[in-house]
């Protein structure tokens, strides 16, 4: 849910940071779809799985796929519900069960969208996320204090159009970070 509050990451991105041990973090970035007094919910960006889109559209008995679409890989979207799927993409239309994250990218949890991208009728820039990322409330801010991650608003050409494997290096990039340049020790002066 898009909020006005300034202290909302709805929308943003969170970059770990060297330091982070956690396996299922350690150099990702995530986009924060919702965050509240509630917790926060988030999708990794930049973890491809060994699965592409044809798998997914074969698996909801959907056939005459366009091909382009059938091939682009699924991302591995955190530890939480595997089976549960998500569909970032720009704000060009919505669809039955879409939540507007930002002025220009929504995220989709409805059949329809699927369906409507298998048909090649889909969103122009769509990334199709498994599982998810989720901070019980006040936990994630927590985090943030304790230096585990960056924070910056969401940028669609990280999302959609850079390559994984760079995604990591280039959100820090928005904030006039080198994070190759940043120890993965942590200590206190």
């Amino acid at each position: 849910m898009k909020s006005d509050d300034a202290n909302n990451l709805s929308g943003h991105l969170l970059i770990a940071m060297p330091s982070m041990q956690d396996p299922n973090f350690a150099r990702t970035v995530t986009y924060i779809c919702e965050h509240s007094d509630q917790g926060t919910l988030g999708l990794v960006i930049n973890r491809p799985l060994d699965i592409n889109l044809g798998t997914v559209f074969t698996q909801l008995e959907l056939s005459d796929c366009d091909e382009e679409i059938s091939s682009r890989p699924v991302l591995h979207g955190g530890p939480v519900h595997m089976e549960r799927g998500f569909v970032i993409h720009d704000a060009e239309n919505s669809w039955e069960n879409t939540t507007e994250t930002s002025d220009s990218i929504q995220v989709t949890t409805s059949r329809d969208i699927l369906i409507a991208m298998a048909d090649g009728h889909g969103p122009k820039h769509a990334t199709v996320v498994l599982g998810y990322a989720g901070w019980s409330a006040g936990q994630l801010e927590h985090e943030i204090l304790a230096n585990a991650w960056l924070n910056a608003p969401a940028n669609a050409q990280i999302i959609f159009d850079t390559p994984f494997e760079e995604r990591w290096l280039s959100a820090a990039q928005l904030l006039g970070i080198d994070l190759s340049t940043i120890s993965s020790e942590t200590g206190h002066a």
